[in-house]
């Protein structure tokens, strides 16, 4: 399913891990899944991005990939600092968790957070790339 357009403008990767961030952005830059795709091997790094540009929509994505596992603030925290958000940046911004967790509390997590579109094992792939489009279900 290659692609003239892309799917989305922009995307954001949080991952502390390099090779995952390295895969991610290969695998959405090999379907042009994103136009511009903004990496953070931090999550407070992130969500300091995001309260900066809260007035900007122009500059949020529009998806977030979200690993669990990170230092200094995992996704879980990082969940709860993103619902302190501005309500304009909750709606433009979709989260879909990514991680290699094979903990059924941080999968039971994730399905009750009522922001995380989506909960993908990680390594990021083509078919998990269509799958989190067609859930969105509209091109933005």
């Amino acid at each position: 399913m290659e692609l003239q357009e892309y799917f989305f403008d922009k995307v954001m990767v949080i991952d502390d891990t390099e090779i995952d961030r390295y895969i991610a952005k290969h695998v959405m830059n090999k379907i042009h899944f994103a136009k511009e795709i903004s990496e953070f091997d931090l999550a407070i790094s992130a969500l300091d991005y995001l309260k900066l540009n809260a007035d900007h929509c122009e500059r949020l994505p529009q998806l977030i990939f979200l690993d669990i596992r990170m230092p200094l603030m995992d996704g879980f925290h990082f969940m709860k600092e993103f619902h302190l958000l501005p309500s304009k940046v909750l709606d433009y911004c979709k989260v879909v968790m990514l991680s290699t967790s094979l903990d059924i509390g941080d999968h039971k997590s994730a399905q009750s957070e009522p922001l995380i579109q989506m909960f993908l094992n990680k390594p990021l792939n083509k078919q998990y790339l269509i799958e989190v489009y067609q859930l969105l279900n509209t091109r933005v």
